[in-house]
């Protein structure tokens, strides 16, 4: 007898694929702290020193808002019609990762997209079918299970380095097999801002393409660098794409103008990959498939704009300095980071959730390591302003006081 009501099948009411997304441990564990914890009920609270998230603390710098309200005015009719990969903005993508890399990027190897989630999942899209395997390191960006899941793939993580924080290519090598396809490189590192070496990115190269050989099929690697902008110490930084040409650059401008609500990145092929005529259908018929992922048509307008400056590099790193120094001096052990907007130290008691949690009684709020599958850490944002990076400072020494009791 069917039953109207639905009661007897509530338990199916959402499908198995979206409850295995939602069941992913390492995902259940962000949730649970941003929506749960003490950092949900108190970090915004007048006093708090929040270190957790990527997120502004500041109000946005004068030339970026402009940049927006400028490509808000139409110039003509089609101003706000449907945005593809738009001619502008990919040519002035293209000139900056020429300048950044040295790379002969073109224009048509640039597919913008709503930020670099979309830009990860449309490369896993584009050349893993359902089943084949995906390689990426702990501790990872929290969100590379998700995107590797939702697009059928499966899994697989190594550990690096947890002294130099470099990629283990030995961890790697063994972790290939017959149905690899992928292998996610993140540098400059989110979360441990380790920006990874000529020698070693060369090493990567020459294993991958022995793997590739050996098994019969091309791995292929993507490299999420939404980071390659905010590099320290007059640093260069290296891609990947200079020294494997099957590498898919993931990249989001929301890190560059510290404004990840905005939704603006791309994925980029480089002109040295080696790749059938199919492949740019393929990808534009996936940016239309997967839900229309290319950026709306003001932040497209804007991009050309977007690509002549960024958040104030020098400023982030004299907060590096600050903070590095002082917790330095308090008996922490930090790795001072080459780029990006994080410390990721090791804890001075090995549970990091109980750790963090005294902080977090003290209104100082991290992320523990347990949320990047590094049980032992924590990570501190560099984009918290001076004030709370001043205020904080007696927090962590007490905390070191209470571990060593």
């Amino acid at each position: 007898m069917n039953d109207p009501s639905g009661t007897a099948g509530a338990t199916q009411a959402v499908s198995d694929r979206a409850m295995r997304l939602a069941s992913i441990p390492s995902f259940q564990r962000i949730d649970a702290f941003l929506n749960e914890s003490d950092y949900a009920r108190r970090h915004l609270m007048p006093g708090a020193c929040d270190f957790t998230l990527g997120n502004p603390h500041h109000m946005p710098a004068d030339r970026y808002v402009n940049a927006l309200r400028d490509a808000l005015t139409p110039q003509n009719d089609q101003w706000f019609a449907y945005q593809t990969n738009g001619e502008a903005a990919r040519e002035a993508a293209a000139e900056s990762l020429q300048r950044l890399l040295a790379v002969p990027f073109r224009p048509e190897d640039i597919y913008l997209t709503t930020g670099g989630f979309a830009a990860i999942a449309l490369a896993l899209k584009t050349v893993a079918d359902p089943g084949d395997e995906v390689i990426f390191s702990l501790p990872p960006w929290f969100l590379y299970e998700p995107l590797v899941l939702e697009a059928g793939l499966v899994p697989v993580k190594v550990n690096i380095d947890t002294m130099t924080f470099d990629l283990d290519l030995g961890a790697i090598e063994a972790a290939i097999t017959e149905r690899t396809r992928v292998v996610i490189v993140n540098s400059p590192n989110n979360p441990t801002g380790r920006i990874y070496p000529p020698e070693l990115l060369r090493r990567l190269a020459d294993l991958l393409d022995e793997a590739s050989a050996r098994i019969g099929r091309r791995i292929y690697l993507v490299s999420d660098e939404p980071y390659n902008r905010i590099v320290f110490d007059g640093l260069r930084f290296h891609s990947p794409v200079e020294f494997y040409p099957y590498t898919l650059l993931a990249y989001s401008y929301g890190k560059t103008h510290l404004s990840p609500g905005e939704r603006v990145g791309y994925l980029a092929l480089p002109p040295t990959m080696p790749r059938g005529e199919g492949m740019s259908r393929a990808i534009t018929g996936l940016q239309v498939a997967m839900g229309w992922v290319y950026p709306n048509g003001l932040m497209q307008h804007a991009l050309p704009e977007l690509e002549k400056f960024s958040i104030d590099i020098g400023k982030l790193q004299r907060r590096r300095d600050r903070l590095a120094d002082a917790l330095g001096s308090m008996g922490y052990r930090v790795r001072r980071p080459e780029g990006t907007f994080y410390l990721y130290i090791p804890t001075p008691v090995p549970d990091d959730e109980a750790f963090t949690a005294s902080l977090a009684r003290r209104d100082v709020f991290v992320l523990p390591g347990q949320l990047f599958e590094t049980p032992g850490f924590f990570r501190v944002s560099l984009t918290a302003n001076e004030d709370m990076i001043e205020r904080s400072l007696p927090a962590f020494e007490e905390a070191m006081k209470q571990s060593r009791q």
